[in-house]
């Protein structure tokens, strides 16, 4: 499968939406909105995301069809990696070849990602990509309405 990043189309926000009210996807990546099912909010995140310079944010393509996206956010200093990819395409390499991409678009170090202890797939994705383990916590997840035990990856070089 050819994997290509491309910049957020409004034509994609449909596919993001479907994507994110995927109960199965919700629970694993744990770290979700609140009520995922909410437009409104939905379409305000995007607004702000699409529209904020310190956000890069890329529509991951799966052979030209939209599959998902990853980012970049956060401070100078404190910045995070986050992606999402459509649940049918999970265990094929697609995560790690669109977070491959974005990290050689965003050079800046360090990055960090949080993932939920017990996603293993997503944890393979990081330290496929160079992250590492870098510490622990506890955190409320709305994905999984319960305290989550988290991970949280740094990439320094």
């Amino acid at each position: 499968m050819d994997i290509a990043l491309r910049a957020v189309h409004d034509s994609d926000l449909p596919v993001f939406y479907r994507q994110l009210n995927d109960p199965d996807a919700l629970r694993m990546a744990a770290f979700t909105p609140r009520d995922p099912a909410d437009r409104d909010a939905f379409d305000a995140h995007w607004a702000h995301i699409r529209s904020s310079p310190e956000i890069v944010v890329r529509t991951v393509l799966g052979d030209g069809d939209v599959i998902g996206h990853a980012s970049v956010y956060g401070e100078a200093g404190e910045r995070e990696v986050t992606y999402w990819v459509d649940r049918a395409y999970w265990g094929r390499g697609v995560a790690t070849a669109a977070l491959r991409g974005l990290l050689a678009e965003v050079t800046e170090r360090p990055l960090y990602a949080r993932v939920a202890a017990d996603n293993t797939g997503s944890l393979r994705v990081l330290e496929r990509c160079g992250f590492e383990v870098s510490g622990r916590a506890t955190a409320y997840a709305p994905g999984r309405d319960a305290e989550v035990d988290e991970l949280v990856l740094a990439l320094d070089g």
